[in-house]
């Protein structure tokens, strides 16, 4: 009795500052908001860190559990089994969501955090492919998917908890911090990763080391949950149960009824929907590019995406924070815009940087596919499974493969097709692949291992002039991340009543990221290794973005000034 006549006090107190503040203006941060933010924003840095320790390291997962596969489809169910726990997101939204809505903010995602701690330390003990066989790999693929689970969960969670403990006028701040959290949680696992390989060398990392960072999970695990143990339920929750207004049934509610369904998809297509791919193609998919299209080796990729991520960071709390003074989707939608109409020219600017002699190949090196046209088929790949057996077919895959850019050109009916390099005639036979390399570098394709393609350690690449230059251009796609990301918590928050928002903002937050985003790697590679041009996979993330704009500027409402207290969309 004690104990709740002390809850009910310092909650009546938390609320009457909250409304205070409303009248009063934006105040200075309490100890208790202080506390709030940390122990939401730590936990939850943890959980990305487990949920990108298997991003960062799909290639050596794929050699030890997909083994039984040649290299270049065991990359790509590598990266399969790491979309899978994008795919799940949503569904983990929906179950723990609706728990969230019920039970409490607070239990669901000490919940959720316990899932993800156990998943990501079984990876580290899980026996390979060659000790277990096929098993190994469907005991992997499981745990992902339990690990997208707790995170469909995890998010919507923590920025529920931080939006309703945060006065009126500083949520876009207050939940910025939430926001920094999975670039945080990115960038601890690359320096982890990049310390211990550092540490061993790559031979014994790769035999056995890599799992190192799944197995140290469990330590943070016990400090994520010895602090979520500490935290108070959210006021406005309180406040609901005891008025006895919570919402019986959260799923039908927020999505059965079309008042509620309606901005659920708004938040999707005209705010969430390009804010994922902006988020994935600035973190995500550039590191993918200067690592496997551009040919920068993976320490050097990995040294220059943490250094931009490192300046870049505090751009979620600037922006978010300029969401309080005019808005979150002013802030939100420009970014898609720039992103969008600025994207070819940074991902060129990219090849120049890094690897120049690639851009100069690009321009100097005429290679083209002649072939009967009728020969030729769609090449469209993105999960690997196809067998290719057309001559015309093979040629072109291992030209993407090779990152070379290539025209076609049509030839008579029954001409064996042929590519040309400079005017010179290669076969596409058993030897093709060999030739094509021999004859690339000696038109002016850069080798393997080329002095000019950027590398650097850790320290030294702020004091290169090449490596300098990519990072400043790799940190502007990070602030179009910080731009789009920063205020989303906010804006999610504030769509949404309280009896279902941790239901009704976490699907379509999920659905966005986890499937418009998450798939965006894999997809925009297929789309190069369809066309030949190594800049094809990015029209994805234009046209998204450019829809998001259009939509979010037509039919989403400015939410800055809502009292999320007292909000209802009735």
């Amino acid at each position: 009795m004690v104990c709740s006549a002390w809850g009910n006090e310092k909650r009546e107190r938390f609320m009457s500052m909250a409304h205070a503040s409303a009248a009063a203006g934006p105040r200075p941060m309490s100890r208790e908001e202080k506390k709030v933010i940390l122990a939401s924003s730590l936990g939850t840095v943890f959980e990305w860190y487990d949920f990108y320790l298997y991003g960062s390291l799909a290639v050596m997962i794929g050699a030890h559990f997909f083994s039984a596969f040649d290299a270049n489809t065991r990359a790509i169910f590598a990266l399969l089994a790491f979309a899978a726990g994008f795919l799940v997101r949503p569904f983990g939204a929906l179950f723990f969501g609706r728990l969230g809505d019920l039970i409490g903010r607070k239990y669901t995602f000490l919940v959720t955090i316990l899932i993800m701690g156990a998943s990501t330390f079984l990876v580290g003990l899980l026996p390979s492919y060659n000790s277990i066989g096929w098993i190994a790999p469907v005991i992997l693929i499981a745990l992902r998917m339990l690990q997208g689970l707790a995170l469909g969960g995890e998010y919507g969670g923590a920025a529920v908890y931080v939006a309703e403990h945060a006065p009126p006028g500083r949520r876009g701040f207050y939940t910025s911090f939430i926001q920094t959290t999975a670039t945080l949680g990115l960038l601890l696992s690359l320096i982890v990763i990049l310390g211990i390989r550092t540490t061993m060398g790559e031979a014994e990392f790769a035999a056995w080391g890599w799992r190192i960072p799944f197995l140290a999970s469990i330590l943070l695990l016990a400090i994520s949950v010895y602090i979520r143990l500490q935290m108070q339920e959210s006021p406005a929750f309180q406040k609901m149960k005891e008025e006895g207004t919570g919402s019986k049934a959260p799923l039908s509610e927020a999505f059965g009824q079309w008042k509620n369904a309606k901005i659920a998809l708004l938040a999707l297509f005209g705010l969430t929907a390009g804010q994922a791919v902006v988020w994935y193609t600035g973190q995500f998919y550039a590191l993918f590019f200067i690592q496997s299209i551009l040919k920068v080796d993976l320490y050097t990729a990995n040294v220059l995406i943490a250094w931009s991520l490192i300046i870049g960071t505090a751009g979620f709390v600037i922006f978010g924070s300029l969401s309080d003074r005019i808005g979150r989707k002013p802030i939100i939608l420009a970014g898609c815009l720039i992103a969008a109409l600025t994207y070819f020219p940074l991902f060129g600017a990219l090849t120049k940087a890094a690897n120049p002699g690639l851009a100069a190949a690009h321009e100097n090196v005429k290679v083209q596919v002649v072939a009967d046209p009728a020969t030729c088929g769609s090449v469209f790949d993105p999960v690997g499974v196809r067998t290719f057996t057309q001559p015309c077919d093979i040629a072109r895959r291992t030209l993407a493969t090779q990152a070379i850019v290539y025209t076609q050109a049509p030839a008579p009916a029954g001409t064996p097709a042929k590519v040309t390099v400079n005017g010179k005639d290669l076969a596409i036979d058993a030897t093709f692949a060999a030739n094509l390399a021999k004859e690339a570098v000696a038109a002016g394709y850069p080798a393997a291992g080329d002095a000019r393609i950027v590398k650097t350690g850790f320290l030294s690449a702020l004091f290169g002039a090449q490596s300098l230059t990519v990072i400043a251009i790799l940190t502007v796609l990070v602030i179009y991340v910080t731009m789009v990301y920063g205020p989303i918590a906010a804006a999610l928050v504030e769509l949404f009543p309280t009896r279902i928002r941790y239901t009704g903002m976490s699907l379509p937050y999920h659905i966005g990221n986890g499937w418009f985003g998450g798939l965006l790697p894999a997809t925009s590679f297929a789309m190069v290794a369809g066309t030949g041009d190594i800049y094809y996979g990015l029209w994805y993330p234009i046209v998204i973005a450019m829809m998001t704009f259009v939509i979010g500027m037509l039919f989403v409402p400015e939410t800055k000034d809502r009292d999320i207290l007292t909000h209802d969309n009735d």
